[in-house]
């Protein structure tokens, strides 16, 4: 998962907002998202060539995201799989303090990630560099390869369209997608420097990525209601960006 956007109201009638894309190479096996097999309470994309998750909920409420951190000149740390982290949570009976707790205990284990869990009344927030779990206060949040609320170009356009979206009395699915759609790229001159060419950053720099090996490959809506409800949706692309198709559940 490479850009998240989301809103954490706890006294809102839709305390959990989230689009996000997930980023990664066409060719790396996935199963779009579905209740878990193994795990029918879990409604998650699967990533099959190392069993875990970019994001998902669980029928009772819990929630986990996770982006890469992309950075320069740092070596490859752990080789367990990032993706094991929001599996771990979603199947697990931790609180999320706990679980970051105990995740950040075993960042060696790792390459650099962002990692989001919450339930139905609390979200935290941990980054694999900075190793401080954070309990998050109310607010519209953006995360993508970098720390949380990076200004990134298609972080803080992204961020701006969904505090727009909010502004209506129910957030519309429509305009959370779309602002996941969106294909433009940053100036040259505002394009952060993370050890990649020059026309991979700018590739990148766009909230929908698509090429003909690496793009976006999912993206999801979530909604959550006071009542602990929950619509969750996924819109599924291909190679250039083509779209294949898409589904959604309802959870009470």
């Amino acid at each position: 998962m490479c850009l998240i956007v989301f809103a954490w109201r706890p006294a809102n009638k839709l305390p959990l907002v989230v689009a996000a894309n997930r980023d990664e190479f066409y060719t790396r096996a996935t199963l779009s998202l579905a209740a878990w097999a193994d795990a029918p309470w879990i409604v998650a994309g699967r990533d099959l060539q190392a069993g875990g998750s970019w994001l998902g909920v669980t029928q009772s409420g819990r929630f986990a995201a996770l982006t890469n951190i992309r950075e320069k000149n740092r070596g490859q740390l752990g080789k367990r799989s990032r993706g094991e982290l929001v599996a771990g949570f979603l199947r697990g009976q931790h609180s999320p303090a706990d679980y970051l707790a105990e995740v950040a205990r075993h960042l060696d284990d790792y390459e650099g990630f962002n990692l989001l869990v919450g339930d139905l009344h609390e979200l935290h927030y941990l980054n694999a560099r900075d190793g401080q779990p954070q309990k998050l206060k109310a607010g519209i949040y953006g995360l993508s390869n970098a720390a949380l609320n990076t200004p990134w170009p298609k972080l803080e356009r992204c961020r701006a369209a969904l505090g727009k979206a909010l502004e209506q009395d129910e957030a519309q699915t429509e305009a959370l997608f779309s602002l996941l759609a969106d294909r433009q790229q940053a100036a040259d001159m505002e394009l952060p420097d993370t050890g990649l060419t020059l026309d991979f950053e700018r590739l990148l720099s766009s909230p929908f990525i698509a090429s003909r090996s690496y793009g976006t490959r999912a993206s999801t809506v979530l909604l959550r209601r006071i009542d602990g409800s929950m619509w969750l949706g996924e819109r599924r692309f291909g190679e250039g960006g083509g779209y294949l198709g898409e589904n959604s559940f309802t959870l009470s």
